[in-house]
């Protein structure tokens, strides 16, 4: 599917000496940068940098299960409910064709040039304009930072379904508490905590793929052998707002926005770690290489086994029922007479929400983190602990933990979902902008004539041109409902299409800042080579296995 390139170095095409080369309006930064002129350099001497602390195994689990949290085990329910069993079957091999076409294009992009301070909005600065990787950055700090108390809040509400006699605020205080706090530590500690999170919710998906199939053949409490029985009766395909082959239209185009939750910044959050990663230019591919089986078997493979042991017409997931108990897995479980299982499975949604705004948190202050390098935030965020903790951007991140307590009250809780809704678009218009980024430095590539990427995909460049298609397809649609008149309200208008305004006023705001700035920098004109020497000296070569036994090859696992 990829194929490796030519790694070598000649006097033409892979010369990464210092070049004395200025940052100009242009584009063109060289090594070279005096940081008493530039105090916006990606390479400022003056502080301390963040540390390449995360294990190859840290890097592949995070790739796997690094943001599956509530959207895939709780929301799916309710887009199972809205389209029925082979629409959301059709949505989810759809999305992951895409979010694949993403990821491939991006993990090109990330594993030439992984400096530290890694992220989408860093390469947009650098491959495409300051404006984009201005407006890029804002929109990763605020959309992540709300996803944080979001998923906060989603497992709090799993928690009650045990009807605990504890206020939600103080199970949101204790995890509040272990994320902020495991993002406070140096990043090997994320990173091992997010293997074992990771490890769990793959554990757990597995353990629910295998149920599934024994249900389906029968091999539950009551053995009744379920097969495709609901694809045939309530149906297999749902209509929504219109009778007949309109309603099934409908409920399709629903159905399509309502499965990209699940996926929203998975992508980017391996760019992220790739700047604290050991031998990113070895391990990003690999965890690309990978994330195919990610989406197959997790995503594809979920939906595919809550259309078999729920029901879309089931009340548990129709009526809006909230926390696990909306989960369609559970609902299945339940349906089936399993007993004591619900609540471990209500024990891992737990963990994987947890998890979920671990990882979010990382993402937010990474980005801000990475905004301050770029110029585009002040350099107090570019602060690193010895440890390469940047403190500053993770405390400024944290705040928007206090979000979650807007939650303990009903009427607040609507000030929350305001807040929630500013992302609902956030998601769409990263991966718009992750095509055009690739399609910028693919151009400068071609240009400069460089050929020795660690990664490059069949599927590139057209993926790319198929992804920002669909995406601004789907960004437009996402609340396309609305304009029924039996769903029309300002406030509806307004949630489903608010963040698209607002990451345009970034984007132009900054332009008219920075007018003399090009559009777009011109192919010979971007810097390809700044910061590789330092990439390359942190590189280490992979263990040599050759002639080992099998049981020493196993410990690669493990490194």
């Amino acid at each position: 599917m990829e194929k490796q390139l030519d790694l070598s170095h000649d006097g033409e095409k892979g010369n990464y000496g210092v070049e004395d080369q200025r940052h100009s309006s242009s584009g063109r930064r060289g090594s070279a940068v005096n940081p008493e002129v530039l105090a916006g350099e990606i390479f400022d001497e003056r502080y301390e940098r963040t540390q390449r602390g995360l294990k190859s195994r840290h890097a592949q689990m995070i790739a796997l299960g690094g943001t599956i949290g509530t959207g895939l085990f709780v929301g799916s329910g309710q887009t199972l409910a809205r389209g029925g069993p082979a629409f959301i079957l059709g949505s989810y091999i759809i999305m992951s064709f895409l979010i694949f076409c993403v990821v491939s294009a991006i993990i090109e992009i990330a594993a030439y040039l992984p400096t530290h301070g890694s992220s989408m909005n860093l390469f947009g600065y650098r491959y495409v304009s300051r404006s984009l990787g201005f407006a890029l950055g804002w929109l990763y700090f605020y959309s992540l930072g709300i996803l944080v108390p979001y998923e906060i809040t989603a497992a709090g509400l799993v928690i009650e379904y045990w009807s605990p006699p504890v206020n939600i605020a103080v199970w949101i205080s204790i995890m509040i508490v272990v994320i902020v706090g495991l993002n406070a530590l140096p990043v090997k500690f994320y990173g091992e905590t997010e293997f074992w999170f990771a490890g769990t919710k793959v554990i757990m998906m597995l353990g629910l793929l295998i149920l599934s199939f024994i249900l389906f053949w029968g091999g539950g409490p009551n053995h009744d052998r379920l097969g495709f029985r609901y694809w045939k009766h309530p149906g297999a395909a749902n209509t929504y707002l219109e009778p007949g082959n309109t309603g099934r239209f409908v409920a399709l185009l629903s159905t399509l926005v309502l499965s990209a939750f699940p996926f929203t910044f998975a992508p980017e959050l391996l760019i992220a770690t790739g700047g604290e990663m050991q031998s990113p230019r070895r391990n990003l591919p690999i965890a690309a290489r990978r994330y195919i089986y990610r989406l197959v078997i997790f995503y594809i493979g979920c939906v595919l086994a809550i259309s078999v042991i729920c029901p879309s017409n089931d009340p548990a997931i129709t009526s809006g029922g909230a926390g696990a108990g909306a989960s369609a897995f559970v609902v299945g479980i339940k349906n089936a007479g399993i007993p004591v299982l619900d609540s471990i499975i209500n024990a891992g949604i737990i963990i994987s929400g947890w998890s979920s705004g671990n990882s979010f948190l990382y993402l937010s202050s990474r980005s801000l983190y990475s905004l301050a390098l770029s110029g585009n935030a002040p350099s107090i965020f570019k602060s690193c602990t010895k440890s390469g903790v940047p403190y500053w951007a993770v405390t400024a991140s944290s705040l928007f933990c206090a979000l979650a307590y807007l939650n303990v009250g009903s009427s607040s809780a609507v000030v929350f979902n305001w807040f929630v809704n500013l992302t609902n678009t956030s998601g769409f218009i990263s991966w718009v902008c992750c095509g055009i980024i690739y399609l910028r430095f693919r151009k400068a590539c071609i240009a400069q004539n460089i050929t020795d990427l660690p990664y490059h995909s069949f599927l590139q460049p057209y993926g790319s041109y198929i992804a920002i298609v669909a995406f601004t397809f789907l960004c437009l649609i996402n609340g396309f409902t609305v304009f029924w008149p039996s769903k029309w309200d300002s406030s509806s208008f307004l949630t489903a299409y608010i963040g698209i305004p607002i990451f345009l006023a970034i984007y132009f705001g900054h332009r008219i800042y920075s007018w003399s700035d090009p559009w777009a920098y011109r192919p010979e004109d971007v810097d390809m080579h700044t910061g590789m020497e330092d990439v390359l000296a942190d590189e280490t070569p992979p263990k040599n296995m050759h002639g080992q036994p099998w049981w020493k090859k196993l410990t690669l696992i493990w490194e």
